[in-house]
């Protein structure tokens, strides 16, 4: 059985069980409009009560993918399955799922709880259920004193509840939401993911959420798939994807990372990675031969920074000239200009309240890591 890297919000890793059977499945799914090919013969696996995240860049298949499941879209070919049974032909009104667009589309004439109250009326459900559950919704996403409110009387955030609150009034058993945060400015939609990831484990539902938002998507996952160009490149834990990407695409992709090319000079439970002006070791083995291309990544927070050289200065350690800084508050940036004129970046943790840094522009620096903080890439 693989191993997880890292801490995991609950104890729930239904993939890890080769027993488990897929709440949702891709089988093979194709997507063609026209000559264009939007999805590319994807298989995917989600699992029952799921937080999952399709994250990629603009026009890399995710919201189609969606747009599949809700019904909104047919595959070329492929099929996809809910619970074991075959969507295709399903309209969207008889699937079991729901969607929260980033627009919100509310109507502006109804009131917060006549909102939340439009799908289930149109389901025809006793009056005496719908106010129950108008109520159950207003208690859950906390706005009880803004029933009888319109959206335009709300704020951003308060019309992204009621949103949320219509989608789960009807108790889909996936709830699809399509850059549901996207509107709201930073600080709000930080709050707001960690409500969702709380409503989502009160309720026990599957969550699918489509974001470009790389924060967004390590925060409030189980797991997520990173895409390009209509395929999945990764599959895995936020953990595992930030801190064991599978290629170039997912490192640069996720976060800030330096990536050094050069070619593998010797292979046992440790590779050495050398190019014309570092020597790179890293505890990963490695089956390629010697002499083969790969990369060298790590992590900025993962590099120490100093004016005085380490220990060893023959491997894991550069030096360079501090070229920029970029003070943000709870960590400081600096980009390093090697001799090469290549930059490369390291990040340090504001610890102490100090306005006047020891290490500042122009500072000639030794840049140093331990083996088990960068990684081998060879695709």
């Amino acid at each position: 059985m693989a191993k997880t890297l890292g801490p995991v919000k609950r104890k729930f890793s239904p993939w890890m069980d080769p027993a488990q059977v897929p709440f949702i499945r891709f089988e093979n799914v194709t997507k063609r409009f026209g000559p264009f090919t939007a999805v590319d013969n994807l298989t995917l696996n989600i699992y029952e009560r799921e937080f999952f995240s399709l994250l990629g860049p603009s026009g890399c298949g995710k919201t189609t993918l969606m747009r599949m499941l809700a019904g909104f879209e047919e595959p070329t070919e492929g099929r996809i399955l809910l619970q074991g049974q075959d969507l295709a032909g399903v309209p969207p009104y008889r699937r079991p799922t729901n969607m929260m667009f980033q627009s919100y589309a509310l109507f502006p004439h109804m009131s917060v709880e006549k909102n939340i109250a439009f799908g289930l009326e149109q389901d025809n459900l006793p009056k005496g259920e719908i106010a129950a559950r108008v109520e159950e919704m207003l208690k859950l996403v906390k706005l009880e004193a803004f029933a009888k409110r319109k959206p335009n009387q709300l704020s951003g955030g308060q019309r992204q509840r009621v949103a949320l609150a219509r989608s789960l009034a009807k108790r889909p058993k996936v709830l699809l939401l399509d850059e549901p945060l996207g509107a709201l400015d930073r600080k709000l939609r930080e709050e707001t993911q960690f409500e969702l990831m709380d409503i989502q484990t009160e309720l026990g539902l599957t969550f699918l959420i489509v974001t470009h938002d790389q924060e967004e998507a390590m925060t409030v996952s189980d797991r997520i798939a990173v895409m390009d160009k209509g395929e999945i490149v990764q599959v895995a834990t936020p953990a595992e994807i930030y801190e064991a990407p599978n290629c170039r695409y997912v490192a640069d992709f996720i976060g800030d990372i330096n990536i050094v090319e050069g070619v593998l000079l010797r292979r046992d439970n440790q590779s050495v990675i050398i190019n014309s002006d570092m020597s790179a070791v890293v505890d990963q083995p490695c089956t390629l031969e010697n002499g083969a291309n790969v990369a060298f990544a790590i992590r900025p927070e993962k590099v120490r920074i100093s004016v005085d050289p380490p220990a060893d200065t023959s491997c894991n350690a550069i030096y360079g000239e501090v070229w920029d800084i970029a003070y943000l508050g709870d960590f400081s940036v600096f980009i390093i200009k090697r001799k090469d004129g290549s930059m490369f970046r390291a990040a340090q943790a504001n610890v102490a309240r100090l306005v006047d840094r020891p290490i500042t522009f122009c500072d000639m620096v030794w840049l140093s890591w331990t083996a088990d903080a960068g990684l081998l890439l060879t695709r």
